[in-house]
Parts: C-alpha cells; structure tokens; sequence
C-alpha cells in the first residue's frame, strides 16, 4: 500500500494552499527522506505565490500542483543505497539549493551557478532548472526527499526552528566571506534591522569582524540590535543623514573594507549607491537584498578606488556546515530569535501574520511534522 503523508500544496498562482493527502516521496539512490520538523516562512514567500509569473517570468515556478517551503530541517527517515555519510536518525537542515551535478560549473565546484540552479520548494533560475523542481519539492509536507549532498547536520543544541533559518543566516554568512570579512575588517550593512540583515549582527562575534557598522530605518529596533554584543557595533538610522556621510565622519574619510546591501526589491536605489560609496580603497560590495532595476554607479571612481562590486545569491551545505558547527561550538548565538510556530493547517495563516513581525528578529516556522 502506498504510505501518504500531508502536504500544503498550491494549485494556482494567487491562491492560498490546500492541505491534502498526498504519496510520500519515494528517495533515490543518493538521496534521503525527512521527516520535516520545522520550515521557515520566508517573507518573499507570499510574493512567490501571488505574484511571481507576472514579476520574473524567466525565474520558473515548480510544476502545479506544487509543494513549497524553501528552508526545512527535520530528522531522516530513509537512506538511499549510495548515501554515504549520513544515517536514520540524523538531525539536518536541508539546503534548497539545487544542482545538476554534471554541467561544468557544478564539475568545477561552481554549484550556486550551475545552469539549472534551483531553490527547493520556491523556484528556479532558468528553463532548464524545472526537473530539480519537480523532482525535489519543498518542506510544508509530513516528509521530503532531498540529495545527501544537500544536507547539513545540526547539533542537539541546535533547535530545528533555529536551523530553519539557515537560509538567511547563510545568505549573510556567504557574502561576509566572499568580501574577506573577519578580524582587522570593517563590515557595513545596509538593512541590518531586517530578516537578512540581522544575520550580521549575529554572525559578527563568531567571525571576529573587528567593526560592524549597520544602518536602518526603526532606531527601536537597532536599540535592540546594539544589545546584542554591546559597544561592538556602530548603528545609524537613515532618518538621521546620508549612509556615506555618516561613515566618512565615522572613519575619517577612510571608509569601510565590506559593504553588505541587504536592503529588498522596494528599497530605493540611492541608499545602495551611499553604501557603494562608503568603501574604502580595495573595498567589495556585495549585494544580497535583491535591490530591483537598474543602478547608476561611478564606474570611474570605483575604478580609481580599486573596488568590486557583485552579487551573492545563495551558500553552499559546506557554508551551512559551517554556522551548525560554530552554533555547536557555543561561538554562534541564535536565541535571540523569536519563533512564531504555526501547524501544517494554519500555514496560509502564517502566510498572512508575517507582515507583522518585530524586524529580523521574527521567525516564522511551520512543524508539519513536529514528532514526539
């Protein structure tokens, strides 16, 4: 007999999900099957399901009806015969990110620009990417499969509702380290009050980063951030005065090494560039927040400057290793997180109250299979 299992499934762009009875998912060779505890509810979800053909046409939609969840972890169940290194029983957080594993990029190592890239459970960056979508679905299901390879394990420190926001927490964490954040460094970070941004602030002890400077627009909640490592970081509200001037005076005119813009797609473009313009000489840029639509930048400066500007979309199971094992080691503190756990049957209910969350502190987490 078929075993079943529920899932939230949606059937058309624009409406809420149904909860329904479907077979559970039946591994391959290398992957495995999880028992979801917990999946994050990512702010961008709703415009994935209300808005996403209209908006970004070319990035496809998994096959309706569809399973969604993009940043699950659970427990394994199943093991395929030519997993290796995982067992039954494991605690993981099973990244989204997926791969083909033959083209070159991923034979080079490459896998965020592996040419039928795909998230899990949310979309995919190009025509080819529809049969890692289809075949590997989201998190909001009793059970999943997902490739070994995908795979992070997670300490019993770790709570599952904490590992489902590795999404963002790796985002952040990828990008501090293609701009070479660490000790002797200074960071900047455009948005740090939000679901991204905040990683920062959380990451900066483990790394070491010698100065985090952050901007926002709530100075209630940058209170609240400059609580969490006291006299370590620098904030400003953006109601208060242009990014660049304030880090001029800040620096003495030096600017800062890294600049992160985790600012979103309705951030205006002029904060972006007062960022670009806080770097120092040598200095990176990188932008996470999916700032929309075309940038003016001065080319000429940034090439007098030395400086670099780029895009980071995502983070490798290694990079995700890497925050399981520091949150295991005691170096990286997640309990500042507030969770906000829904069930299975209120997940379009959750879908709703996430507008009014507490900046990045809120975590919105579904357990449609919370286990005993």
């Amino acid at each position: 007999m078929t075993r079943t299992m529920r899932a939230a499934r949606l059937h058309e762009v624009g409406r809420p999900m149904r909860l329904e009875e479907v077979p559970v998912p039946v591994p391959g060779p290398a992957d495995v099957l999880v028992a979801v505890r917990a999946v994050n509810i990512v702010p961008n979800l709703a415009n994935i399901l209300s808005n996403w053909t209209t908006w970004f046409p070319m990035n496809p939609l998994p096959t309706l009806p569809a399973i969604f969840g993009l940043d699950p972890a659970g427990v394994i169940e199943e093991v395929g015969p030519a997993v290796e290194g995982f067992s039954v029983g494991d605690r993981v957080y099973v990244n989204p990110g997926r791969s083909c594993g033959g083209c070159r990029a991923c034979r080079e190592g490459r896998l965020v620009q592996c040419a039928s890239f795909a998230f899990s459970g949310y979309f995919g960056f190009s025509a080819t990417s529809m049969g890692l979508l289809d075949r590997y679905q989201g998190g909001l299901a009793d059970y999943m499969i997902a490739p070994s390879r995908s795979l992070v394990k997670i300490p019993a420190s770790l709570s599952f509702e904490a590992a489902a926001r590795f999404g963002y927490l790796g985002t952040m964490y990828s990008a501090l380290r293609k701009a070479g954040a660490g000790p002797g460094r200074s960071v900047l970070v455009n948005g740090i009050t939000g679901t991204l941004g905040i990683a920062a602030a959380l990451l900066a002890p483990a790394l070491g980063i010698t100065t985090l400077y952050g901007t926002g627009r709530d100075r209630g909640l940058l209170e609240e951030i400059d609580k969490l490592a006291p006299g370590r970081f620098r904030l400003h509200s953006l109601l208060d005065g242009p990014v660049d001037e304030w880090i001029a005076e800040r620096t003495g005119g030096a600017g800062v090494d890294v600049y992160i813009d985790a600012l979103g797609p309705g951030a205006p473009h002029e904060t972006l560039q007062q960022g670009v313009r806080a770097l120092s000489r040598g200095g990176v840029a990188v932008n996470i927040g999916a700032v929309a639509g075309e940038v003016p930048l001065d080319l000429h400066r940034m090439m007098d400057m030395d400086q670099t500007v780029r895009g980071s979309v995502w983070f490798t199971a290694g990079e995700g290793q890497h925050m399981a094992d520091m949150v295991g080691a005691g170096s990286l503190d997640l309990s500042p997180l507030r969770h906000h756990v829904f069930p299975l049957d209120d997940v379009n209910q959750a879908m709703n109250n996430i507008e009014v969350r507490h900046g990045g502190f809120s975590n919105f987490v579904i357990t449609p299979n919370p286990g005993h």
